[in-house]
């Protein structure tokens, strides 16, 4: 028998580094607030997802109301029961079904919104922060006027104008507190954008892009944006919930998502309206705990992502 040489490769010797991707994603895993707000999170949107099952398993739509069955002989709504997990409000509707539906509203209106925000607010500050002198104090004293204005009373103001000449809305209302929203938000962004891309121009590694002669739009788009987008994305996750509290603030003053459409925040409002709660609590319970539980979710993965992914918050 023939004696076999083994060849040594240099993947033997030398194994590959693990990838960027796996890194950060190892960083994550470990990081505790990453792992209880994403979990927490996901029971968020699970609920917003199954909030269509769950009605059609119990039989109770989100407007549908069941005075016969869901109100006793004093006319008041009943308590939770197997029928009603969470009871039922002053119209005889599914506390339950209706604060899961009001998920699907806090997401419908806060992502996007959000994500709006963080797209304008980017781009403007690169062009504030790249092209700096006359540029940027016209976008700074921009984004200071921007900011002067105060959130409810421009945003009361602003809805107001949705109104045709019957009263119906012109725009869908979930539309146009998407736009609000985002007007208010993307000044925040814009800072933040600003402020990284001034530290970042007179870098070496923009330097030397200059040096060999790359375009303004190629240092942008591919030196300076690449390395910011970790820190834009972590700020996202910290405005997300500030804005699902924005929506759940004009839905309570009773100009952003309409009743009977559910909204965490009217059916807050009309659970302190009708002063139902302070008898039968789980009718301001659902709506106000499930607030509490999103915001929360988010915050806390929105802390778990700046420990990992922004250099200038690790705790």
């Amino acid at each position: 028998m023939s004696d076999r040489i083994h060849v040594v490769t240099a993947a033997e010797v030398f194994p590959a580094p693990p990838s960027m991707l796996s890194l950060v994603l190892g960083n994550l895993w470990r990081e505790k607030a990453v792992r209880i707000g994403g979990a927490l999170v996901v029971l968020v949107i699970l609920a917003a997802l199954l909030a269509p099952a769950v009605a059609w398993l119990l039989g109770h739509g989100p407007t549908d109301q069941f005075r016969d069955t869901a109100m006793d002989e004093m006319g008041l709504p009943i308590g939770p029961s197997l029928a009603f997990p969470l009871g039922a409000d002053g119209n005889g509707r599914d506390v339950f079904v209706r604060t899961l539906y009001g998920a699907r509203i806090s997401l419908l209106v806060g992502i996007p919104a959000t994500t709006v925000a963080m797209i304008i607010g980017t781009a403007i500050g690169l062009v504030s922060g790249f092209f700096a002198g006359r540029v940027d104090r016209i976008i700074s004293q921009a984004i200071d006027v921007a900011l002067s204005f105060p959130f409810v009373v421009t945003a009361l103001s602003l809805l107001s104008l949705n109104r045709g000449g019957t009263g119906e809305p012109i725009i869908p209302p979930v539309l146009v507190v998407i736009l609000i929203i985002a007007l208010f938000s993307w000044t925040y962004f814009a800072r933040l954008t600003r402020g990284l891309v001034l530290a970042m121009r007179t870098s070496p590694m923009v330097e030397a892009a200059r040096t060999i002669g790359a375009s303004r739009r190629r240092i942008i788009l591919l030196e300076i944006l690449p390395n910011i987008l970790p820190v834009v994305f972590v700020y996202w996750a910290v405005q997300l919930p500030a804005n699902i509290i924005a929506e759940a603030t004009l839905s309570f003053l009773g100009v952003g998502i309409q009743a009977p459409m559910p909204s965490w925040g009217n059916m807050i409002a009309e659970a302190q309206r009708t002063s139902l709660y302070q008898d039968q609590p789980w009718f301001l319970a659902g709506p106000g705990l499930a607030l509490f539980l999103a915001v929360a979710a988010f915050n806390t993965l929105s802390a778990g992502l700046r420990n990992v992914l922004d250099p200038h918050h690790r705790t």
